[in-house]
Parts: structure tokens; sequence; C-alpha cells
């Protein structure tokens, strides 16, 4: 994350005494990834964040796949997944690699611990609801449409304002650092012009009064495959400033602005985010392509060192029929894709789409969970030779 950005109280140099007003040191943190060369940030403390009282393993989280190997386009229904529950604890895996994971969860409970990912950054997609990331860092508004970027190690919890609308959230899991592309970036990390957003779309925390309250407070932490609980001696949420480049933040899908052409333009034109072994792209509204004999739709290609997931955030997608909104397509390396019947021609003398979608693009094959099979459409990988394919096969456990 390229912005220096600092909050709250914090003495003129680093790694100098900051004393609290009834004397002591405020305890310093420094917090970032590959180890002290990444992006990182100073935070400062009310209390050491080390005294540990207790710890315990309490869930496995270790990925299953599904046995069946052969390969073929699928397509998945969250509409179908069982409602409820954490927005920690209950995370539906649907694909996976070694990269890269992808997870979808409609939490109707508040959590009573906070959490933070040690082996992963989380790319979290608020397909619906919005409240208030509670971090270490501050508080993080958000609401439909966003993504939270929540670099591992960073403790926080949800706070949503479910009178309002339930929430559904897709949940990348990435083992890299998840950033703005290189190629959106001048040599000093700023955001170029002409890239799809600047840094004013960019929403950062906002730091909340610390709390210094002793007593049993859990966090949970996942770590080797599983969830830990770890008990401190005081309340996490102590810190009285930072300053730094490693923090949360959050991106409108809505603020993407969409780069079109006089013909069709290729998927990267449409690249928010980058990862290692991975992309992530937003589909959004935007005129069509304006050359007079253009073909809006896409052309049939082939994915080459890539598999293409689809999350399609709207009920509209230019190419696609049998789809809802919650829909996800996984479409592997080795099998060409494009248009269903009659969408190309359908396209031709259109000029504007209102379709939205989450696009992930990883470089190594995808992996289904085990948990996705009683959510899949079985008929899906037909569906291009078959011209009525609007209705979907029924779900099997």
């Amino acid at each position: 994350m390229p912005i220096y950005h600092t909050l709250g109280q914090i003495p003129k140099k680093r790694h100098i005494i900051f004393r609290k007003p009834g004397g002591g040191l405020y305890a310093e943190e420094l917090m970032g990834h590959e180890g002290f060369t990444g992006t990182s940030s100073l935070l400062y403390h009310v209390h050491p964040p080390t005294t540990v009282k207790s710890v315990r393993r309490m869930k496995e989280m270790k990925l299953e796949a599904d046995s069946n190997q052969t390969l073929h386009h699928r397509h998945f229904l969250t509409s179908r997944v069982k409602q409820g529950g954490s927005a920690i604890l209950d995370r539906i895996p649907l694909l996976f690699n070694q990269d890269i994971s992808m997870h979808y969860v409609e939490p109707d409970k508040a959590d009573d611990f906070y959490y933070k990912n040690a082996q992963a950054d989380e790319l979290v997609y608020v397909s619906m609801g919005n409240g208030v990331l509670e971090t270490v860092f501050g508080d993080l508004p958000f609401k439909s449409g966003d993504y939270l970027i929540i670099h591992r190690g960073i403790l926080h919890r949800y706070h949503f304002a479910t009178e309002e609308e339930k929430p559904k959230l897709l949940v990348f899991e990435s083992r890299g650092h998840v950033r703005w592309p290189k190629r959106y970036r001048n040599e000093f990390g700023q955001l170029i012009e002409g890239a799809p957003y600047s840094e004013r779309d960019i929403r950062r925390p906002t730091l909340v009064q610390p709390k210094d309250e002793m007593g049993d407070f859990p966090l949970l932490v996942k770590q080797y495959d599983g969830i830990n609980e770890i008990v401190l001696d005081h309340h996490p949420m102590d810190v009285v400033g930072w300053d730094g480049y490693f923090y949360p933040w959050a991106f409108s899908i809505h603020d993407f602005e969409p780069i079109v052409g006089r013909v069709h333009q290729p998927p990267p034109v449409h690249q928010t985010f980058q990862g290692d072994g991975f992309v992530v792209c937003s589909f959004c509204p935007r005129p069509y392509d304006f050359h007079p004999e253009a073909v809006p739709a896409p052309y049939n290609h082939s994915n080459v060192d890539s598999d293409e997931v689809l999350y399609y955030a709207s009920s509209e997608f230019m190419s696609r029929k049998g789809i809802e909104f919650g829909s996800i397509t996984h479409h592997p390396d080795g099998i060409p894709h494009g248009p269903h019947p009659g969408r190309a021609e359908a396209s031709i003398g259109a000029k504007y789409t209102d379709e939205l979608a989450v696009m992930m693009d990883s470089f190594r094959p995808l992996k289904v969970a085990k948990q996705a099979l009683g959510i899949e459409d079985k008929s899906y990988h037909k569906s291009w030779v078959d011209a009525q394919h609007d209705a979907f096969s029924p779900p099997t456990s």
C-alpha cells in the first residue's frame, strides 16, 4: 500500500522514548510484510501486545478438494449456500490452489472475538451489506460494492448493520501481498494518470479512542491451516497512534473507471488488484465498443496458463445466460470458452451494459473444494450446445 499515513499520537522519531501520561513507556509494535524490507507500520500500544495468558487449537481448516479431476467448466450458485453464522468461522471454501483460496459467507451473527489471518492477506468483496470493520488501526466503514483489503496479521472484527440488508461476502485469501497493479504505478509508487482509479478513491481507517482494559480477551488467529485461540490479559484495541504504509483499506467497485475502446478490450483493462499468482478484475457498467461494426461480446478464448473465475455481482452479464446474482463460474485452463449461443449476435448495436462482476484469474490450476459440490449446476459445461440452458440442475450434496 504505497500511501504514507499517520493517525493519533506518535513521537517525533521512531524507536525513541514515548511515555504514557501516568509514566511508563508505550509499547511499540512493527507490523509489515517481507520481514523488515516490505511495507510496514509502527503502532504504539498502551500495553505490550505480547502478554498472552493461554493458547489452544480450536478448529482445523485444511482445504479438501473434489476427487473428480475431470476437466470441465463449472458453475456454482451462492443463493443455495446455507445462510448464517460467523463472518470468520463459517466461510464456505469454493476454489483454491497454493496461492489463493476463494470463500463465501452470509453471516448473521456478531462475533465476540477479534481475528487475524496470519497465513494470508484477505481481499473481501462486500457483495451486500454495510457496517464497520473494527481494526487495531482504527475503524473502516464499508458498504455494498466495497473491496476490503486486510493484510495478514491485522487484527479486526466485523460489525454489520444487519437491519438494513443481509451481508454477503466473497473472500479471497492470498498467500502473497495484495497490491495495486505495477503498471498503474510510477517508480515512486504513485498511481499514474490513465490508471482506472486514483489515491482519492482509497479509504483509510479513522482512529478510535484506545481501550485501556484488563481481563481475558480472546483473539482468534488463523495459522497452520486452523484457528487458534490466544487469550490476552488486556483489550487488544489499545493503540494510541501509528504511522506507515501497512494498514487495512477500502475501495469501491463503483469508483473503478472502466477503460473502453472502439472494439472489444481484453480482460486486463479491468484489472483492479495484483497478487502473487493471481489478479482480480472488476467488470463495471460502461459504454460498449463504438466502432460501427464492433461485436461487444467477448471473443472465444482459451485460458493459457490461467484459470478464470467470475463472481456475478448482478444478474446481467453480456456473454452469459443461465446465471443469476451470486453465480460463480470457473473456466479452467485447457478448454476454450466464450459467449453463450446468440450472445455475440445480440450484443451488436448495443450501447451500454449495467453488468457488475468480480473476476479472479489464477496462474496455477484451481481445485474445487468439496463444500462447493452441493451448490453446483452440474450441466453448465454443456450450456454452449444447449441454447435453451436457462434452468439449473438440482444441486447434489
